[in-house]
């Protein structure tokens, strides 16, 4: 969900709101994690109780009629989009295809082309008769794990377990899906031996591991149901546009508020594991360095000696629920850590749940220093286009905001004697759009910043609100692929206009804007709580005609940490809004020395292929991108240990001699041993530190070439100076 991001136009009604684009969509299910009461038993439901109701008739209604006026993207209830709706659905019940069998499938086939007359008809049956064998499937493969823990495995078998099935075949028979379980039992056994669990304790623990996964299924109800069929639909026609419960509504609005509390974090499902998606600025996860994307949480227990439970399996909605707990209380969390594998040293951290503060999410300031020559390079850090609307409303004229606080230290910089400044927007997810013109608009006089398109095809230009300009001087914007929505707005202007380069991996490509639409306003007294729909109203183009849509923004100059592009953000769906193109407006652009980027991209290039800390972290990340891609795990226990230790012990090594390279002691023993205070121990920020020396490159002009060799022996010496 949106985390903290804040509302594109606050001004809408409390019904009807416009939220600008978020770096990870609800379809992931996505939720903050912020206060609440934790996990509790909830009863079974039974097979009387598994039907649609009244409500469900009405919203489907509701939600057909709202796609088909308002939605950005035309696409016709038939049965091509009945065929998409009914695999899309399949895939969210089981999408390890661990459950179903491939006669189940076939039998679902004669609702390939049936589903958009259903819903065109309110009738919701086909969805709850699938979900009743799905929890079937559900008993008896729980039921067939839990039998095997009788035996005693033995790991001296030369053979592999796919842990990924995504895009296997479905099983032809219960064999067939006997030896897929019988070899998931055996790899969860032998993941939790080289953790160093005895006999009883790992058969307690995958025990109790896959009753959860049978009773959590047996307890989702006709609502959860319904969620999940028509989020399919919604789903099949654009990755954003979704159906929000009541109860995912009230986690959408504790994600929208200023004032947040929890551990500040945003989770999604896969494969069985609850991953980390992003870390919201200004949390307990951020302050402590300690959380990082994609690191899985395996493990939760409350309170500084609580017992861990295992969450591997659980539904990320009750994962949530466990996590949250009121401000100021512990919470214990079992890390899996990104690009290990399942037997991978864990480590357990401990955070305590706060507020989330606003000034911790606020832009801020730090100067590099180029070793080599006087050039000073200013750096200003934009978490999140933040504003405190509360304090705008009464009047403040204090209030906080992103363009006030980067006004400000804009001057404070200037002071210092930077001679150039880079705004730095890597993790930024987006934000307030007005605040994403109002900061744009300190880097240039005047003109139009951003275009918007409407479902009915009208384009409105959104231009500089302020003829001012704080700054001239030369200007980089650093993003990432997780920089999306309004940080693409910004740094795509920037691009057009010349008036900066813009350095580092293609960003997320989210340009798209949503509504969220209270349901129960169709209805007349309603006597429930019929939920909402997000749903994608508009795109947004930059003012040269293309949109940051789906492609993103491409720097002037891209790092080679920009690997597998068509994995992350938009290109990561299948069904994401195309790129598109519009009528460029009309603007004048700057005189930026753009025509000597040629010469500053080669001696960028140049330095990192010399520079042997940036090759080191090349190295290290290919080598988490390695492990991370893979699919299938030995059973062979001596191979396994070989390959945790070959790994580990490489990864110590590429650690330490990065280290070294930047004149810094190799970890020490307890670092290398998993303490993660240790390992953030004089972290260096090696992208950001030749982000600066490209701006040096830029604002020398062309250096002379013993400045060059210079440079390139000064590239891992570049001193970061917070102010």
């Amino acid at each position: 969900m949106n985390g903290t991001r804040q509302h594109a136009a606050n001004q809408e009604k409390p019904t009807t709101f416009k939220t600008m684009p978020i770096n990870r969509p609800l379809l992931l299910l996505a939720v903050i994690l912020l206060a609440g009461g934790v996990y509790a038993d909830i009863p079974q439901v039974s097979d009387t109780d598994l039907v649609p109701v009244k409500k469900h008739e009405q919203a489907t209604e509701i939600i057909s009629r709202i796609i088909d006026s308002y939605h950005y993207k035309k696409k016709a209830l038939d049965d091509a989009l009945s065929a998409a709706i009914l695999d899309r659905y399949l895939k969210n019940l089981d999408p390890n295809r661990h459950y179903f069998l491939a006669g189940d499938i076939r039998s679902f086939s004669v609702y390939q082309d049936k589903l958009d007359d259903a819903i065109g008809k309110r009738n919701l049956a086909p969805a709850f008769e699938i979900f009743r064998l799905y929890r079937q499937r559900v008993a008896e493969r729980t039921g067939y794990a839990i039998a095997l823990l009788d035996r005693d495995f033995t790991f001296d078998t030369d053979e592999d377990y796919v842990f990924d099935r995504s895009e296997s075949p479905w099983a032809a028979d219960s064999e067939e899906l006997d030896e897929i379980w019988r070899k998931r039992v055996k790899n969860d056994v032998l993941n939790l031996r080289m953790a160093g669990k005895e006999a009883a304790e790992y058969r307690d623990t995958l025990h109790k591991r896959y009753t959860r996964i049978r009773t959590s299924t047996y307890q989702l109800d006709a609502n959860d149901v319904y969620q999940a069929f028509i989020n399919a639909y919604t789903t099949s026609i654009e990755p954003h546009t979704a159906y929000l419960s009541p109860r995912t509504s009230e986690n959408f609005d504790i994600s929208m508020r200023l004032s947040l509390e929890g551990i500040g974090a945003v989770l999604s499902s896969d494969n069985d594991y609850t991953t980390i998606q992003n870390i919201i600025p200004g949390g307990p996860a951020d302050l402590s360095k300690q959380l990082f994307p994609e690191d899985r949480i395996i493990g939760v227990g409350q309170g500084e000696n609580g017992e861990i439970i295992d969450v591997i399996g659980w539904r990320l909605d009750d994962v949530v629920d466990l996590i949250r707990g009121p401000k100021d209380t512990v919470l214990r969390l079992e890390i899996l850590p990104k690009g290990a594998g399942p037997e991978g040293a864990n480590r357990i951290i401990t955070l305590t749940r706060n507020r989330i503060r606003l000034e911790e999410q606020a832009a801020k300031s730090s100067v590099i220093d180029i070793p080599v020559s006087d050039t000073r390079i200013g750096v200003i850090d934009v978490p999140t286009f933040y504003v405190d609307f509360a304090s705008q409303s009464r009047g403040d004229e204090n209030y906080k905001s992103t363009s006030r606080d980067v006004r400000r230290l804009i001057a404070e910089l200037e002071e210092e004697g930077v001679d150039g400044i880079v705004v730095d927007l890597r993790g930024n997810g987006g934000g307030s759009l007005s605040e994403a013109l109002e900061l744009t608009g300190l880097f240039i006089k005047e003109g139009p910043i951003v275009q918007t398109r409407d479902a009915a095809g009208k384009v409105e230009i959104n231009r500089d609100p302020d003829p001012s300009i704080a700054y001239e001087g030369p200007l980089a914007v650093l993003v990432d692929r997780n920089s999306a929505s309004a940080s693409e707005i910004f740094a795509g202007a920037v691009q057009d206009y010349d008036r900066g380069i813009v350095i580092g991996e293609p960003t997320f490509g989210k340009g798209t804007v949503q509504n969220v639409v209270d349901l129960n306003r169709f209805i007349k007294n309603p006597e429930e709580d019929h939920g909402r729909l997000k749903t994608t109203i508009a795109q947004f183009f930059r003012i040269s005609g293309g949109s940051n849509q789906y492609k993103g923004v491409i720097p002037d100059i891209v790092f080679p940490t920009a690997t597998n592009d068509t994995k992350y953000g938009e290109r990561a769906f299948d069904n994401a809004l195309p790129w598109d193109k519009v009528k460029p407006a009309e603007y004048v652009k700057t005189a930026a020395p753009s025509n000597i980027l040629n010469e500053v991209r080669r001696r960028h290039e140049a330095r990192i292929k010399t520079d042997k800390a940036f090759k080191l972290m090349l190295q290290e990340l290919n080598l988490v991108e390695q492990a991370t891609n893979r699919k299938t795990v030995s059973l062979l226990e001596s191979r396994r240990i070989n390959e945790r230790d070959e790994l580990e012990n490489t990864k110590r090594e590429l650690q330490n001699a990065f280290r070294i390279a930047h004149g810094l002691d190799p970890l020490p023993a307890a670092a290398e041993t998993g303490d993660p205070e240790a390992e953030q121990e004089d972290d260096i920020d090696i992208l950001l530190n030749e982000t600066a020396l490209i701006m040096h490159d830029l604002i020398t002009f062309m250096p002379k070439k013993t400045d060059l060799q210079a440079g390139k022996t000064g590239a891992s010496q570049a001193i970061h100076k917070g102010l």
